[in-house]
């Protein structure tokens, strides 16, 4: 029986490969012939530890990372790690700069602030509420690390390249574009990703950590909030996610196999994003909300002459099995969110169905 598909612009949970799906659908109740799905078997058996370990391996190699660095699966989502990160690598005292890009980036300053963690706003785009990526920076001479957001879902806006922090080391936010491109991952201290928008299903967070970054993690913390204890324990200190690492490890490998890596996805990123700015840009029905020099390449966002005019194309695309266009809540608007599974099949009736929508309703 043939399945409908719809073109999914959800911003998270997003659009997974639909090869992948296919491969979760073909096992998912036998797994690798165990007799068993994915979600039965044990978190301990050879057969988990190897997606386990295989999802790690691809992951090193995707980001070109040595043997300095850990990866870990844990639960609590990148809202978890806004709280884990000062807990573990900012000792009582020391200072920590944040680039404050929007939403995201103000939670993570807001949990650090909670903690009690002195917090220093090294640049923020607040002022024009973060419709751009801040160019200048005041970074403290003694900052334990620099925190920037790599791009942000609901303003629209990406990092096209990272600043310069010097020895001091950098932490980065990459839920929403990481595996989108490549980038200079050895230099990052510590990178974190909600897996839910380019890397697998809601569930699982991923923690990528220097092994310099370690000798920070106080011993007085609870076991698992520590993250020497989950590096120790390679992700198994406790039941993890195994459902969302076995699609993780799907996805690395269609992202390795299928596309051919992360210059060949950079290129189809590229590709996608350019064809829905350029139409925006051809004529004043659309509007970006986004600098042009700092739009992101995952999350389009616009708005239409008015309000209703939104509502009522939202609904219509949504009749022509094209979703998830509403702009996030705290915003309005609309937003198209083009991850890494959007194919440009998808980006491409998108266009069409907005410029057929433009000339209906001027």
């Amino acid at each position: 029986m043939q399945v409908k598909r719809i073109y999914n612009f959800n911003p998270g949970p997003a659009v997974l490969p639909e090869s992948v799906l296919q491969e979760i659908q073909s096992e998912f109740m036998s797994f690798k012939g165990t007799g068993m799905s994915i979600t039965e078997i044990s978190h301990r058996s050879k057969a988990f530890e190897d997606v386990l370990n295989d999802a790690i391996v691809r992951i090193k190699r995707l980001l070109k990372l040595d043997d300095r660095f850990h990866v870990l699966f844990l639960q609590g989502g990148a809202s978890l790690q806004f709280s884990m990160i000062p807990m573990n690598l900012l000792a009582d005292g020391q200072t920590a700069d944040y680039i404050n890009t929007g939403t995201w980036a103000t939670k993570a300053i807001k949990e650090a602030k909670i903690l009690g963690k002195k917090v220093h706003v090294a640049a923020s785009s607040e002022d024009r509420n973060f419709a751009y990526i801040p160019k200048q920076f005041q970074f403290s001479q003694d900052a334990a690390y620099v925190h920037i957001t790599s791009n942000n879902t609901i303003k629209g806006t990406q990092w096209s390249s990272f600043p310069n922090t010097g020895n001091i080391p950098m932490i980065s936010d990459m839920s929403s574009d990481i595996m989108s491109r490549p980038f200079n991952a050895s230099s990052f201290g510590c990178i974190y990703a909600g897996a839910q928008k380019n890397m697998g299903p809601a569930g699982v967070c991923i923690v990528i950590l220097r092994e310099d970054m370690l000798k920070r993690v106080p011993t007085n913390l609870p076991s698992m909030l520590k993250y020497t204890t989950h590096t120790e324990n390679n992700s198994l200190y406790n039941t993890p996610p195994c459902f969302s690492i076995y699609t993780v490890y799907l996805v690395m490998k269609w992202l390795e196999e299928t596309i051919g890596g992360l210059e060949k996805m950079e290129e189809l990123n590229q590709k996608k994003a350019g064809l829905l700015y350029d139409f925006m840009e051809k004529g004043d029905f659309y509007r970006s909300t986004a600098d042009k020099d700092s739009r992101s390449l995952m999350n389009v966002t616009f708005r239409l002459p008015n309000e209703e005019l939104e509502k009522k194309f939202v609904a219509e695309a949504k009749k022509n099995d094209l979703d998830g266009l509403k702009g996030h809540r705290s915003v309005g608007g609309c937003r198209a969110s083009i991850y890494n599974a959007m194919p440009l099949a998808g980006v491409e009736t998108l266009v069409s169905f907005m410029e057929s929508f433009q000339k209906q309703n001027r």
